[in-house]
């Protein structure tokens, strides 16, 4: 581990580190999955934010520099099997095995996007300030780089968006192309700010947009060719009818309405992809299935029922994809005072389930089914006898 003592000396000295994950947890019920490390200035002093995640809810601390080179060396000596670190000239691939031995692994660096202070700007990916040519020409941000007013909002979404991804990419091996399609891609926002964050991260990656409106896509080919993004095009298309030309990696559906979410899942989890971003609208389908005693008093109010239909399709939809091999989280995509529509499903393939929590997770599947009188869109299309997948 001395390497890696250097290696962390030398970059927090220096102020090198703009980024740091750790994660890989070496005990399986560990209480901590994954912790974030970002460099902010707090009242003129020099700190390093460590931001601790349990899969349910974030933890900040800010530490010293000094703090930060000693936590850093424990953490992976004791609790963790890697970290990825990124610097302006050099990204580093951190992996130390069970008997103590580091792996230091580098490749040039990914020109991050620049970070903001923590007690003055709000910690966004995408900088305030500093004109960015897709947020110019979505009407975003004006030339000379600040925030269109109205448009805030859509900043905020589209910053979050992309914390989700970034956290997602050290599922990625680096020199491996990421193919990616967006289901229901609409005026795009998002997957131009996919494209922005995936160059600046120095990922190779395709993208292809789909929607049903002829002239969003050709509003969207337009700006693709405007802005020279290679390797990003729209089609026209429906979710359930889309033939991929390749392996598919990661699968982002967006706003998609009531079944046409589970479409897009169902497509996902065909292809075998590594990861998939589901942000559900308009659940409809459990509205008029849900039936049980015990919750009559709940169900007795429209506007009750309807919530908890959205939330019981979300749990059947995240069940079934940890069934099929995906470790899924439910996160709260952007605050609840902008959208209702404020729920991610964020799933990552997961190799060599045990069979015993296979069916523990298949009991409490049909439990939860039966208990609601449900009968899942998802689970149909995966068992569609044109196209099954073995359920």
């Amino acid at each position: 581990m001395e390497n890696v003592r250097k290696l962390i000396d030398q970059l927090v000295d220096q102020k090198q580190l703009i980024k740091a994950i750790i994660n890989s947890p070496r005990e399986k019920t560990a209480s901590t999955l994954k912790i974030t490390i970002r460099p902010v200035t707090i009242k003129g002093e020099h700190r390093y934010q460590m931001t601790s995640f349990d899969g349910r809810q974030t933890r900040d601390f800010n530490a010293t520099p000094s703090e930060l080179k000693q936590r850093f060396l424990d953490l992976l000596t004791e609790k963790f099997k890697q970290a990825l670190i990124t610097t302006s000239q050099i990204d580093y691939h951190l992996m130390i095995n069970s008997k103590g031995k580091a792996t230091i692994l580098q490749k040039k660096g990914s020109n991050p996007l620049p970070l903001l202070e923590h007690n003055r700007k709000k910690d966004y990916l995408l900088e305030e300030g500093a004109p960015i040519p897709f947020l110019i020409a979505l009407g975003i941000m004006s030339v000379e780089g600040k925030v269109v007013a109205k448009k805030y909002d859509k900043f905020k979404q589209i910053n979050r968006f992309l914390e989700m991804i970034d956290d997602l990419l050290p599922a990625f091996k680096a020199d491996q192309q990421i193919n990616i399609v967006d289901f229901g891609c609409g005026k795009s926002y998002l997957t131009f700010a996919l494209y922005h964050l995936l160059t600046a991260r120095g990922y190779p990656f395709t993208i292809v947009g789909l929607d049903l409106k002829k002239e969003v896509i050709e509003q969207c080919n337009l700006l693709a060719r405007k802005l020279d993004y290679q390797g990003l095009n729209f089609q026209v298309g429906d979710i359930s009818h889309y033939v991929a030309k390749q392996q598919v990696d990661l699968v982002v559906v967006l706003h998609a309405c009531d079944t046409a979410t589970d479409a897009a899942l169902a497509q996902a989890i065909r292809w075998n992809a590594k990861a998939i971003l589901a942000v559900p609208c308009c659940q409809h389908e459990l509205y008029t299935q849900i039936k049980n005693e015990a919750l009559a008093p709940l169900l007795h109010h429209g506007i009750l029922k309807e919530r908890f239909a959205a939330l019981a399709t979300d749990a059947l939809r995240a069940q079934i994809l940890e069934i099929k091999g995906y470790k899924t989280q439910i996160l709260e995509f952007i605050d609840l005072e902008h959208t209702p529509k404020n729920l991610l499903i964020r799933a990552v393939k997961q190799e060599n389930r045990k069979e015993k929590e296979l069916e523990k997770l298949t009991a409490d599947y049909k439990q939860l089914k039966k208990s609601l009188n449900a009968n899942p869109a998802l689970e149909n299309m995966l068992n569609d006898p044109a196209n099954p997948v073995p359920f």
